[in-house]
Parts: C-alpha cells; structure tokens; sequence
C-alpha cells in the first residue's frame, strides 16, 4: 500500500472518520477477533471487516495483522489507538463539562490524585478554585502514580497529583514539584505512647505488625531500603493497603500495628482516625509530590485555576512549616 501524503490523510478523516469507527478499533484490540468484535456490536463479521477496511484505507495503512492468535494492532495501529482512546475520553469530558454546565456549575475537573495525599489540601484546592457562589463537579480518581499517568496520557484525567520519581515514564507530561513530604512512623496510642519513650531499634521495630503499601511503591519500597541498610530483612506487612483510611483504623484497632506514612497524611490520621506519631526522626525524606498535566494541553480557565490555587495553598503551608519553601 503506497503511503500517502499526511494532508491527504488529514482530509479523509476530516471529512469521513466517525466516532463509531473509534469504538470500533478499540473493540478489535480488545477482543483481538473480528468474529468477538461483531457478536459484542450486535452486528455481522461481514459488516465489521467492511468497517475495518474503509478505515484502513482512511490511513492508507493497515491498523491491524491478523494471525492464527487473532488480530494484534501494528506499529501505525498503535498510534492510532492511542489518538482514538484519547478522542473518546474527551467526548466523556465533554459530556461531563455540559452538564455540570447545565446544572449550574462551572465546569467539570477529572483529577486523579496519589492515596498519600492530605484530604484537607485537596478539598481546599477544589473548595478555593471557583470565587463566590461560583461552584465545579469534580471526579477525584486514585490510583499510583504510574496508573495515573497512563489515565492523564489517554486523556482520562485533566491533572494528576502523584508522586515524582525517576522511574516514571515521562513521555508527552509536564509537571512541577507542589512540595515534599517527611515520613512518620504512625501506632495505636498506647503503643506510641511505649515506643516513644525508647530509642529507636529497627529490629524491635521488625517484631511489629506492620502494614504497608503494595510492592514497588516508592514508600514501600524506601521502608525495605532501611531495614536492609539496617541489616534486617524487611517486615512482611499483615496487610498490603495503599489506602490512609484503612491503614488508619487497622492500626487504632491494633496494639502491635505500626506503619510510615507521610507527615501531613499522618496528622490527618492523628484527627480522624485516632492514631498517634511516634516522635523518631528520620534521616530521609519521600519523592516529591508533583502536579502532572499533558504537554500538549490547552488548559480551559478552570484548569489554569485550580493549578494556581493548589499551587498556592501548597506555598502558604510550607512557608507555616517553616525551612524549605517546598516542604512540609
């Protein structure tokens, strides 16, 4: 298939692609079979392999091989995917935006934000976006860092707020550091109460119940480093949890359950959940927390304010904490 000019393709699309084609070559990565793709679309084989090929002649490229193993996207195919998972997404946004438009409120914000975030910094983020009696909806998605950035990369998410580490995969995201977090180590009351008056053994501290996030978390991972660099192995956590409220409550209703989370998530936790901070100081500190967008956004007013007044609180309460102007 001799391959056409970029403006030819530009113009085939413009004036024949639909949003039922999208959906369509999402469905045939999905089900990796046309036979699949057409019971699912309540429509016939013949009707979905006409489909595929007018598309395929849109792009003057095949989008798909077939195989004995079923139907595997090729390199152009991948692109085209990607581009069409990220059309459909904002069709969702736009939807989402006419809405909230209609029922009275500004706009609407898709955010995806780490667990190890303060709950107070983000609902005063959103709260603090719109003056007045000015209000927005907004859809808040957790997640790691990683799985929220492939959801900002599709299109899914306006922001992410999440962890900033060498080992994410950057490609087509912008961000800039908000601020940077110590870890506590958090108990039960009583069992805080005891730890603070003895100095800190990471091998007594081994003994303990611990509970922790999933593996290859960078705070799981940094809580590992230490007790290897303790000469210790690392504590096989009683339960694996990425969520502050769980860790919270099992630890309030543990007397041997401790756990490292961020400071400002372990104040929180102080309030709502009844635990206590262990008063050990720690000789390390966490990536940073960053606030990721696309590079090729075009930020809507809402956006560029919600940046603005997340920006700023995060500002105000490190120039509280006092030291580093990014740190608290």
């Amino acid at each position: 298939m001799a391959h056409p000019e970029p403006d030819d393709i530009a113009r085939r699309l413009a004036s024949r692609l639909k949003m039922r084609h999208l959906t369509l070559l999402l469905q045939i990565q999905k089900q990796g079979s046309l036979t699949r793709v057409a019971q699912h679309m309540a429509t016939s084989q013949p009707a979905v392999t006409h489909a595929l090929a007018e598309l395929e002649a849109m792009f003057g490229t095949p989008l798909f091989e077939r195989s004995a193993r079923g139907m595997a996207a090729t390199a152009q195919g991948e692109v085209v995917l990607a581009r069409a998972r990220a059309m459909l997404h904002d069709l969702d946004l736009l939807t989402l935006d006419m809405e909230a438009v209609a029922s009275g409120r500004a706009a609407h914000l898709h955010i995806g934000a780490i667990p190890f975030i303060s709950g107070q910094l983000l609902s005063a983020a959103i709260q603090g976006t719109l003056p007045g009696e000015q209000r927005l909806t907004v859809t808040i998605h957790d997640g790691t860092s990683e799985q929220l950035l492939a959801m900002l990369r599709d299109h899914a998410l306006d922001f992410v707020i999440g962890r900033a580490s060498a080992a994410l995969d950057m490609a087509g995201i912008t961000h800039e550091i908000l601020y940077r977090q110590h870890p506590r180590l958090i108990a039960s009351r009583g069992l805080a109460g005891r730890l603070g008056r003895r100095r800190l053994e990471w091998d007594k501290l081994a003994d303990l119940d611990w509970i922790l996030g999933p593996r290859r978390t960078s705070m799981r991972e940094q809580v590992s480093d230490i007790f290897l660099r303790a000469g210790l192995n690392p504590p096989a956590p009683i339960v694996e949890s990425y969520s502050s409220k769980l860790i919270g409550e099992m630890i309030a209703a543990n007397e041997r359950a401790v756990s490292i989370v961020p400071a400002d998530v372990a104040e929180e936790l102080a309030r709502t959940a009844g635990v206590a901070i262990v008063p050990y100081s720690f000789d390390w500190t966490l990536p940073p927390i960053a606030l990721f967008a696309r590079a090729d956004a075009r930020p809507r007013p809402i956006d560029s304010r919600f940046a603005a007044t997340l920006r700023g609180l995060c500002a105000q309460a490190s120039a509280q904490a006092g030291g580093d102007p990014y740190q608290y």
